[in-house]
C-alpha cells in the first residue's frame, strides 16, 4: 500500500484507525495477530553446532586424519601416542578460540541491541502513554519530538516544523523537512523513499519540531525490515584468507596422498619383497612421512593471530562477528561511498570562527537555536544547531544554564524565505534579540559591526571582508 499518495482520512480508514489512536484492548489483539514490531533474527547457533563448525574446517579435518592415521602408526609400532594427543590438542585449542570468540561477538551484539531497545510516546484510548516500541502495532498514533527515534513506517498526520534524518535509509545527511499533504505521481511510476516527504520510516530520527504519525508498517515489513530481509538471504562468500587455506589444504592433501604412495612403491621395489609384513611396514613408514608433511601448528596460530585482531578492533569499539572477517577487513584498499552519511557518524562540528568576541558569538549560536544540552553531555536537535550547542558548552556556555540567565521570550522560526531563525531573550540589562541565519541575508539586516568593543559602520569593505572570509571557510 502507497500511503504516501493517500490523503490522512484514506490512511486511517485502511489501518481502522482514528486520530485519537488505538484502545488498550485493539492494540493488544493487533499485538498478538501480527507479532512484535522488530527484525527477525537469526537463528541462534547451540555451542554444539559452533564447535562441529569449528571442526569442519579443511585444515582441521586435514589434522584429525593425521591423528587417527598416528593412533594407528603408534598402535602398530607399540609406541609412545604422545603425537596423536599434540595434535588433538591443537585441534581442540583451535576449535575453542573460534567457538570463545564467536560466542563473545554475539553476547556483545546482543547487549547492543537490549540496550537501544527504546520506548515510543503513543496515543492509547486517548491518552499520552509510552509504550516499548517493538509492542507497537499498525494503526497506533505516535507523538514525535526532536531527539526521538522513529520506531516503525508511518503516516505523517501532524507537523510543526518537522526534520527528520534519514541518513540510515538514503544516505542523506541533510535531515528532511516533513509535511501532512497527500504526495502525486505527477509523470513518474513511483516516488523514491528519500522523496517521501510526508513518511516516517524506522531507522531515522527528528532532528528537530514535533508532529504526529499513524504507524502503517511494523516489524519486517517496514523498509528497514526488507533491507534486513535481503541481508539475511544473502550468501556469505568464502574470505581471501579461507581461500588461500582450503587451497593450502588440496595441497597438502595432494602432497601427503602422493608421499604415501610414492614411498610404499618405492620401498617395496628396493625391499624386493611383497609379503604382507613387508607391505604393512613399508605402508606404516610411508603413512609416518605423510603425518609429519603436515603443519599441526598452523591451524591453531591463524586463529590465535585473528584473536588478536578481533581483540584488538575491540579496543576501538567494533565488534567483530566471525574471526575471518577481520583479515578480510585488512585487505579493503578501496571503500567507494556517494554520500557522507553512511560512513560517518552525521554529526557536525564546529572547527573554526569569525568575529572579535568568540563568547558572544557562542552565546548568540546556543541561545538562537532548538537543540538542547542535557546535564549528560548529550546534546539532541539538528545536526547544524547541535553541533553550536557544543561549541558553546566547550566554551564553558551551558545552554540550560544560558536558557535561565536568558529566557525566551519570542521567536521567528527559521523558514525557506526570510532564511533566517531570530529569538528575543529578556536580561538584566533588557531585552536582546539574536539572529542567524545565511550570511548574505544577514548581512542585508546589518549596518554596524562590533570592532575593538564598540560597534562602528558597516562599510562596503568590511562587508567585503566578511564575505571573503565566509568564502574560504565555504571552500575548506
Amino acid at each position: 500500500m502507497k500511503y504516501y499518495l493517500e490523503s490522512t482520512d484514506n490512511v486511517f480508514e485502511q489501518v481502522h484507525s482514528s486520530e485519537s489512536g488505538l484502545s488498550n484492548a485493539e492494540a493488544t489483539l493487533r499485538l498478538q495477530q501480527n507479532g512484535k514490531n522488530k527484525l527477525a533474527e537469526g537463528e541462534k547457533i547451540s555451542l554444539l553446532k559452533r564447535f562441529a563448525q569449528q571442526l569442519g574446517d579443511p585444515m582441521t579435518v586435514i589434522l584429525i586424519v593425521a591423528a587417527v592415521v598416528s593412533a594407528i602408526t603408534a598402535t602398530y609400532a607399540h609406541e609412545s601416542s604422545a603425537d596423536v594427543f599434540i595434535i588433538l590438542a591443537v585441534v581442540i585449542i583451535n576449535a575453542v578460540l573460534g567457538v570463545y570468540q564467536e560466542s563473545k561477538a554475539e553476547k556483545a551484539i546482543e547487549a547492543l541491541q537490549e540496550m537501544a531497545a527504546s520506548t515510543s510516546k503513543v496515543l492509547r484510548d486517548g491518552s499520552v502513554v509510552n509504550v516499548r516500541s517493538e509492542d507497537l502495532v499498525s494503526g497506533d498514533v505516535i507523538v514525535l519530538e526532536a531527539g526521538d527515534a522513529i520506531p516503525a513506517d508511518s503516516r505523517i498526520i501532524e507537523s510543526a516544523s518537522m526534520k527528520i534524518e534519514e541518513a540510515a535509509l538514503t544516505g542523506e545527511s541533510v535531515p528532511v523537512d516533513k509535511i501532512v499533504k497527500t504526495l502525486t505521481l505527477n509523470q513518474e511510476k513511483e516516488v523514491p523513499l528519500g522523496d517521501r516527504k510526508n513518511m516516517a520510516y524506522m531507522g531515522s530520527t527528528v532532528v528537530y519540531g514535533r508532529g504526529k504519525a499513524v504507524v502503517v508498517s511494523t516489524g519486517m515489513e517496514t523498509e528497514m525490515g526488507k533491507i534486513a530481509d535481503a541481508l539475511a538471504n544473502a550468501k556469505q562468500g568464502a574470505t581471501p584468507l579461507q581461500l588461500k587455506l582450503n587451497q593450502l589444504s588440496k595441497i597438502l592433501t595432494y602432497l601427503v596422498v602422493g608421499i604415501c604412495i610414492f614411498m610404499f612403491v618405492f620401498s617395496l621395489i628396493k625391499e624386493g619383497n611383497f609379503n604382507t609384513q613387508a607391505v604393512l611396514n613399508t605402508f606404516m613408514v610411508a603413512v609416518s612421512l605423510a603425518v609429519a608433511a603436515i603443519p599441526e601448528g598452523l591451524a591453531t596460530v591463524v586463529t590465535i593471530v585473528l584473536s588478536i585482531g578481533v581483540t584488538n578492533m575491540s579496543k576501538r569499539n567494533a565488534v567483530i562477528r566471525r574471526l575471518t572477517a577481520v583479515e578480510t577487513l585488512g585487505c579493503a584498499q578501496i571503500i567507494c561511498s556517494d554520500k557522507t552519511g553512511t560512513l560517518t557518524q552525521n554529526k557536525m562540528t564546529v572547527v573554526d570562527h569569525y568575529g572579535e568576541d568568540e563568547i558572544l558569538l557562542a552565546k548568540a549560536m546556543a541561545l538562537c537555536s532548538d537543540a538542547e544540552l542535557y546535564e549528560s553531555g548529550e546534546v539532541k536537535g539538528e545536526p547544524t544547531e547541535s553541533a553550536l550547542v557544543s561549541y558553546a558548552s566547550g566554551l564553558s556556555l551551558k545552554k540550560y544554564n544560558l536558557k535561565a540567565e536568558y529566557p525566551r521570550i519570542g521567536e521567528a522560526p527559521f523558514d525557506s524565505v526570510r532564511k533566517m531563525m531570530s529569538t528575543v531573550h529578556s536580561s538584566a540589562s533588557g531585552v536582546v534579540q539574536y539572529t542567524k541565519g545565511a550570511p548574505d541575508e544577514v548581512l542585508k539586516q546589518c549596518t554596524h559591526i562590533l570592532r575593538n568593543g564598540e560597534a562602528v559602520e558597516l562599510t562596503e569593505d568590511i562587508h567585503k571582508e566578511i564575505l571573503a572570509e565566509n568564502k574560504r571557510m565555504a571552500g575548506c
